[in-house]
């Protein structure tokens, strides 16, 4: 058990050596495209952006800042009244160099920012302005304010805000410096292989960058395990295409943290030759470099293993590569005399002098594929009935020849289409995954694919049952092999031949259907037309029949009399009958001038009134009618 308790440990490292290795860094085109995003701000109409944008170049290396316009730039925006502005004037003033902006009472209004009831964002603000523009700093009181600033708010983006403000501070900062594990903490992780912040990339850079910039200030690794130091380096070039400025700037400068500093340094290995291995080509070169791709110094590469993907042979075990200069090693591979396909390469690095700092040297993967070349041979094409009563007339053909003769088909027969691959560098039959034939008609240029059964390398196909793809049109179509596969070097088309295929009569589309793509004819939809109106005598006599009843009212209410003895004459009563009037009127405007919509949003106004006019008037008649009773 001894023997094997070893075995398993190195297995174990290897598997989470595999998930975590960085495979890219900062390439010089991703930092020339970085260079562009910080150069894409100007001409500056703010501070904030003058400021990403001139350190984020600084950090680059980028020598093409013209220091005396932006200088002026910072006089010009700058309010020495803010907080904010006073932080970002003097961080690009101190990023450009020999540059004095008026500050006017900056002193005070730095001074008295930095308190305890204000956010740990105001107090970074502010102390960094302060020692920016070489002002006085009463630590102890930065000390207590950043202390309960943060008492009182925890989240990733403060801490790493009192990170940075702790590094410049003087005095005891072991406390803020301790809760950095804490705050790591609070970091999830992805796919078991990143690790960042809910404020995504400009939070996890700054806590990051803060804790590494507090750590060298206490002179003490932060604490943070080596998986997930790289967990956060694979997060941050994973987003090495930002294109937000505030957020590129911090990546920048976390990358050149993670390279620079004197407890963690990630190291990325990555492939720096072709995926695609061949006999012409047969070394795989891998680059072994930090994070912004410089050399970290001499190194002995070894390839611990290479496994075929899909079989899972394992075709060579610890073989070393070959130093080409100071970052890439390179190996033979085709010398193992891998069979065609994928594989996995498990690459691992030592430092001639060991140094604890390097992070990720074992484990690394590198994917490549073994291409080679093939063959095509017994190619046989034919025609045959699809009852099968009668042998197939096939014919052999030679690649690159043509078959002489032009075959004939209806819809009772089918085509045979026989062929062998064999790849050149062995002699084994293969199959390719693309495998198409492909059939185009010579009169209108329509073409019509088909895959081929890829274990038998075959074509067979019914005329009948196809007919429908070829638009049931007869006539010339020649006959076109395509193979191609992701490990074949030499892909080809290759013409085999004509065919003349025969549908029955009477089903041929006309011309302008065979294209399915072809601009189809405008659909102009017609309503039905509206039914004839009746005579107008025939709505004045059915009007008059409507408002009869009410005429006959009237002539009763002229020789009987009315009764109105009974009216409440109180509010709600007028009310309610005006607004019953209102609305019956509103029917009438429906009828002749409103529409739906209108008219639903008049009797909306109408029926609050109306209900509660008339709950008002039918209480007040219960009420009569109950005090009566009691009489």
């Amino acid at each position: 058990m001894a023997k094997v308790t070893p075995i398993l440990y190195l297995f174990a490292v290897a598997v989470v050596g595999q998930a975590l290795t960085p495979s890219t860094f900062l390439t010089t085109i991703d930092q020339d495209r970085l260079k562009k995003v910080f150069k894409s701000s100007t001409p500056y109409t703010d501070l904030p952006t003058v400021h990403y944008s001139i350190l984020g170049l600084k950090l680059l290396g980028d020598t093409s800042i013209n220091n005396q316009e932006i200088c002026s730039t910072i006089t010009k925006l700058v309010d020495n009244k803010s907080v904010a502005s006073l932080y970002h004037a003097s961080a690009a003033a101190k990023g450009v160099g020999n540059c004095k902006f008026p500050v006017g009472d900056a002193q005070k209004v730095l001074s008295d920012a930095i308190k305890d009831s204000v956010p740990v964002a105001d107090i970074f603000y502010a102390f960094s302005a302060l020692k920016n523009l070489g002002l006085q700093v009463d630590n102890a009181k930065v000390t207590s304010a950043l202390t309960e600033a943060l008492k009182k708010d925890d989240s990733p983006q403060s801490a790493g805000y009192g990170f940075f403000v702790a590094s410049q501070l003087t005095g005891d900062t072991k406390k803020i410096f301790d809760s950095i594990e804490d705050v790591v903490a609070q970091a999830d992780e992805v796919d078991d292989k990143y690790l960042q912040f809910e404020g995504g990339l400009y939070t996890t850079a700054l806590v990051v960058d803060g804790a590494y910039k507090l750590a060298a200030k206490e002179k003490k690794a932060p604490t943070m395990s080596d998986d997930k130091v790289v967990k956060f380096a694979n997060y941050f070039l994973s987003r090495k295409h930002v294109h937000q400025l505030r957020a590129a700037y911090q990546l920048v400068s976390v990358i050149k943290t993670l390279t620079d500093n004197q407890f963690h340094i990630p190291v990325a290995i990555t492939l720096a030759s072709p995926v695609a291995v061949t006999s012409s080509s047969p070394n795989v070169k891998v680059q072994v470099t930090n994070l912004l791709g410089g050399s970290i110094g001499s190194l002995t590469v070894t390839a611990d293993s290479a496994k075929h993907i899909s079989s899972e042979a394992i075709v060579l075990s610890k073989k070393p590569f070959t130093s080409k200069d100071s970052s890439t090693y390179e190996l033979n591979f085709m010398q193992a005399k891998p069979v065609r396909g994928f594989y996995k390469i498990i690459i691992s690095a030592k430092p001639s002098k060991e140094d604890k700092k390097l992070l990720g040297l074992t484990g690394a993967e590198v994917e490549v594929k073994v291409t080679t070349q093939v063959s095509i041979e017994n190619v046989e094409i034919g025609v045959a009935d699809k009852d099968q009563t009668t042998a197939a007339r096939t014919t052999k053909v030679q690649y690159p020849g043509k078959a002489s003769t032009v075959f004939e088909a209806d819809y009772h027969q089918k085509i045979i289409v026989k062929f062998q691959l064999k790849d050149k560098a062995d002699g084994t039959k293969m199959s390719a995954h693309q495998t198409f034939l492909k059939l185009t008609n010579q009169k209108t240029n329509q073409e019509i694919i088909f895959v081929a059964d890829a274990a038998s390398n075959k074509f067979d196909l019914d005329i009948g049952s196809s007919a429908g793809q070829f638009g049931h049109l007869s006539g010339k179509y020649s006959m076109e092999l395509i193979i191609g596969d992701a490990v074949i070097e030499n892909p080809f088309s290759w013409a085999l031949g004509e065919v003349s295929l025969n549908f029955p009569e009477g089903q041929t589309p006309k011309d302008k259907g065979l294209d399915r793509y072809a601009k189809k004819p405008e659909i102009k939809h017609l309503f039905r037309e509206p039914e004839k109106r009746p005579a107008a005598v025939v709505s004045t006599v059915f009007t008059f029949l409507v408002l009869a009843p009410v005429l006959i009212l009237v002539l009763l209410w002229m020789k009987i009399g009315v009764n109105v003895s009974n009216f409440p004459m109180s509010l709600s009563a007028v009310g309610f009958h005006l607004c019953l009037a209102a609305i019956f009127g509103l029917y009438y405007l429906y009828w002749v001038e409103l529409n739906m919509f209108q008219t639903v949003r008049y009797l909306g106004l109408l029926a609050l009134p109306t209900f509660i006019f008339g709950n008002r008037l039918l209480s007040g008649i219960a009420s009569k009618r109950k005090g009566e009773k009691k009489v």
